[in-house]
């Protein structure tokens, strides 16, 4: 079973998409398998993180962005791929140290997700970008 999962961005942060994941889990009707997400694109990543105070995306987002600044910041001067804008690249920088896919169990019908993990695509460009997921589930 595949499926694309297409997610509308308005600039960095994480965007929550773990009830239309969930949802189509539930409606494969799969007992016990493997889902599978993988972002088809290089400058956005996923991942799996708390979905219960909104303050943890603000600090991930902030944590993220000063570990790699704009390619306006003096410090990453010496970057070459700028062309297309100052977060293009620190955008991709962002991507490679994190995921662009992610192995959620299913047992008994249902994504095995703690209590309160959630599934978002964190996208690390300034301008609007739909994101496209694609789903895997193997029974």
């Amino acid at each position: 079973m595949q499926r694309e999962f297409s997610l509308q961005t308005h600039g960095q942060g994480l965007y929550e998409f773990t009830r239309g994941v969930v949802a189509w889990v539930e409606d494969c009707e799969v007992d016990t398998g493997l889902l599978t997400l993988f972002v088809r694109h290089t400058s956005c990543s996923l991942l799996i993180q708390e979905n219960a105070d909104p303050e943890v995306q603000t600090d991930l987002q902030n944590f993220f962005h000063r570990l790699v600044p704009p390619s306006t910041d003096p410090s990453m001067s010496y970057l070459t791929h700028t062309y297309e804008g100052p977060d293009d690249m620190p955008a991709h920088i962002k991507a490679a140290m994190m995921p662009v896919s992610l192995s959620i169990p299913i047992s008994a019908g249902n994504a095995v997700l703690g209590t309160w993990q959630g599934i978002y695509l964190f996208e690390h460009r300034n301008t609007p970008h739909t994101r496209s997921v694609a789903a895997h589930i193997l029974a």
